[in-house]
């Protein structure tokens, strides 16, 4: 017998849970629980991301969470979006009536040139299809490009709910907050509606099946003063997080969102190194550590072997949770690793 998807989401993160069946999850997580697989941006890669129909495929997939990035828009809309800028995943560029949106703006330090959400209202955004960002690696997702609409927060959290009725398991939400110092300079925050948003759905203790996560450290404190929903620090491939670093993040997050070469990095040739130190360190400081992101289309494996393999090397670490871009495969993973 396996776990129930409720013990997964409420242990996932070392919280306590009561004697479970066997057979026993065979890698040093922090809780000794299976790792939960999170869906990145939905079915992202078998569907253009971010829309209904993506964490629709995920969770019938059996992910255990779906992972929404939340901007907004003029209006203060929160929408399901990775970028603040439209066009890499929208038609707005070939829409005639938004051209003279198209500007330069610096982002995250960095100038963007395109068509910015903030500079849309939500029902103007509703006009919109969503596309496909990697048409050549991923062209049975980019069939459906211009079928599907850009979901708010709130259209998310109404699929979610609608679909644990049908299947009857829970499914855990992950929203991160993008660019979250950007839009709190325009008036336009993110973490107050957010919280106010999971509240007013149910959402409010650590025993809940949501996980909030920032690149943000000043977003993720935020979080921790609004709500005892739980938070994840993520960190970048070139980030330091050695003992004191983590001991700091544990201080306001129970989670690292780690870059997957922190975990295990690629030599000089591509192929997967010795694994790090990294996953113990976390778990000596109380942090459950998450991986991103796993793909399987051959452009982004390391050399040498295949996804499955690729996943099976990173779970072995203790790994307490995995995103993944086709979250099927990683479910039928982990449940024949499992199953021995």
């Amino acid at each position: 017998m396996t776990l129930s998807r409720r013990t997964l989401l409420t242990a996932s993160l070392a919280l306590p849970v009561a004697a479970r069946a066997q057979p026993r999850w065979p890698h040093p997580t922090l809780s000794g629980e299976p790792p939960l697989v999170i869906a990145h941006r939905g079915a992202s890669g078998e569907r253009p991301e971010h829309t209904l129909a993506a964490y629709e495929l995920a969770i019938d997939q059996g992910a255990d969470c779906i992972e929404p990035d939340l901007v907004s828009t003029r209006d203060g809309v929160l929408v399901a979006r990775h970028d603040a800028e439209l066009s890499l995943t929208t038609d707005v560029a070939q829409r005639p009536a938004f051209a003279a949106r198209q500007r330069t703006q610096p982002i995250d330090g960095k100038p963007v040139t395109g068509w910015f959400v903030e500079d849309f209202t939500w029902d103007e955004l509703q006009t919109l299809r969503a596309r496909e960002r990697w048409p050549q690696w991923r062209p049975d997702s980019a069939q459906f490009d211009g079928q599907f609409g850009i979901p708010s927060l709130a259209q998310v959290i109404a699929l979610l709910r609608a679909r644990e009725r049908v299947i009857g398991r829970p499914i855990g939400l992950y929203p991160e907050t993008k660019h979250a110092a950007h839009f709190r300079a325009l008036g336009l925050a993110l973490e107050e509606p957010l919280v106010r948003t999971l509240h007013e759905a149910g959402w409010r203790t650590a025993r809940d099946p949501v996980f909030l996560q920032s690149f943000e450290p000043d977003s993720v404190r935020r979080l921790a003063a609004l709500t005892a929903l739980r938070r994840v620090q993520l960190v970048g491939e070139r980030a330091s997080v050695d003992a004191a670093a983590l001991r700091a993040i544990a201080g306001y997050a129970q989670g690292l969102g780690a870059a997957k070469a922190l975990v295990i990095p690629r030599g000089s040739d591509g192929a997967l190194a010795s694994p790090t130190a990294l996953v113990k360190r976390a778990h000596d400081a109380g942090l459950a550590v998450h991986a991103w992101t796993f793909r399987r289309e051959p452009n982004f494996l390391p050399a040498g072997i295949g996804a499955d393999e690729e996943l099976r090397r990173f779970l072995a670490t203790g790994l307490d949770g995995v995103f993944a871009d086709q979250p099927g495969a990683a479910v039928a993973l982990r449940d024949r690793l499992l199953r021995g």
